[in-house]
């Protein structure tokens, strides 16, 4: 658990750029961000408290074949206090995950709300955008069609991609395949980066 900016900027200063790619974990309190951290990190369930600061984690993922990738995972609390300090942890971030609790359909509107302001500030135009649909095991989950649409995910417009996964973080149903669309989006991205670069 850390408690400070400082620390986070001189971990990023010490990555090799290419080597590992840095991914903010967001969204409103009890979504399961920090459950989708540890399961990613130990493959197995680990009770969680309500995370005060941010976990920062450095996690190893195999992705199939014969890809295993590096993620920095920093996973911020999402308690309304909290909100206003997500745009510091984004700031050059590879991609962002956003974690929804698919049963909690009350507070879509206020997840959609948060998820379009950080994805619209400037700093973030075209950083990808993976939203994880948690806790689609349990009964009154709602269907991926109406999560999309309660988000307004088409609504990001094109600058943004993005990739909507369902999953059961507990037991880790979806995350590989999600943080696999993640990375190729990642990829797709740093490409063009790179062309854009060499056309100047």
């Amino acid at each position: 658990m850390g408690n400070g900016l400082s620390e986070k900027h001189n971990v990023f200063s010490r990555i090799p750029f290419f080597k590992s790619y840095h991914i903010a974990i967001l969204g409103l309190d009890s979504a399961g961000k920090t459950t989708v951290l540890y399961r990613l990190q130990f493959n197995e369930f680990v009770n969680t408290v309500p995370t005060k600061g941010f976990n920062a984690e450095k996690v190893k993922v195999s992705l199939g074949g014969h890809r295993t990738v590096t993620y920095h995972f920093w996973d911020v609390g999402g308690q309304e206090k909290l909100r206003p300090l997500w745009k510091s942890y984004t700031r050059c971030t590879d991609g962002i995950i956003f974690v929804v609790d698919s049963v909690d359909a009350e507070r879509m509107e206020e997840a959609k709300t948060e998820l379009h302001k950080i994805a619209k500030t400037s700093e973030n135009q075209g950083v990808p955008l993976l939203v994880v649909a948690n806790k689609q095991d349990l009964r009154h989950s709602l269907g991926l069609s109406e999560i999309e649409k309660s988000l307004a995910l088409k609504e990001l417009g094109p600058a943004t991609p993005w990739h909507l996964q369902p999953t059961c973080a507990i037991i880790g149903d979806g995350l590989k395949e999600g943080i696999g669309k993640l990375h190729d989006m990642i990829l797709k991205r740093r490409k063009m980066l790179q062309q854009q670069r060499k056309k100047r």
